[in-house]
């Protein structure tokens, strides 16, 4: 399925987890999509949680939610840095608000918590932030992948084949 001509955000901070933000921006890639990566802009490039940079293509502030007709939150530790940014929170609400794909995994359902777009949806996490989910209103389930609402949520790099398949379609 092509999905030429869609435009996705990649959100990224320091320590994100690498295989959650290079699979899905290849993936996109080859289906056609325009994948730009987004900074909070405290650095041009931050570095992975095992080590590995990635360069920012435009900070939160060069942007605006109809940019972007999906947006892509990794997981690692950098969904705990990116909620900090109130331009980032702004920009998944808003972009969920008009109508795009939030496609969220492992912890970083903390975004969707901090968005206030998680009430009364299905989705899943990371196991350790399951009670964050629950208590932000999500109708959390242990699941590979989860849709509700244009919402995408999976739990850990081993999903991201059912991850990207899902959101893939939803741009389709």
């Amino acid at each position: 399925m092509s999905i030429k001509g869609k435009r996705v955000a990649i959100l990224v901070e320091q320590l994100y987890q690498e295989l959650e933000v290079w699979y899905p921006y290849y993936r996109l890639k080859e289906e056609g999509a325009s994948v730009t990566v987004v900074g909070s802009g405290t650095a041009k490039e931050y570095p992975g949680k095992y080590g590995y940079p990635i360069a920012v293509d435009k900070n939160v502030d060069q942007v605006k939610p109809g940019d972007f007709d999906a947006v892509v939150i990794p997981g690692g530790y950098a969904p705990d840095h990116l909620r900090r940014f109130p331009r980032m929170v702004e920009l998944v609400k808003k972009v969920y608000e008009q109508g795009g794909v939030i496609a969220a995994i492992c912890h970083a359902g903390w975004m969707l918590a901090s968005a206030d777009i998680i009430r009364g949806v299905k989705c899943t996490s990371f196991f350790a932030i399951k009670d964050d989910m629950k208590n932000a209103g999500g109708k959390w389930e242990d699941s590979e992948v989860v849709v509700d609402q244009r919402i995408i949520t999976s739990r850990k790099p081993d999903d991201l084949p059912a991850f990207c398949r899902e959101l893939i379609k939803a741009l389709g």
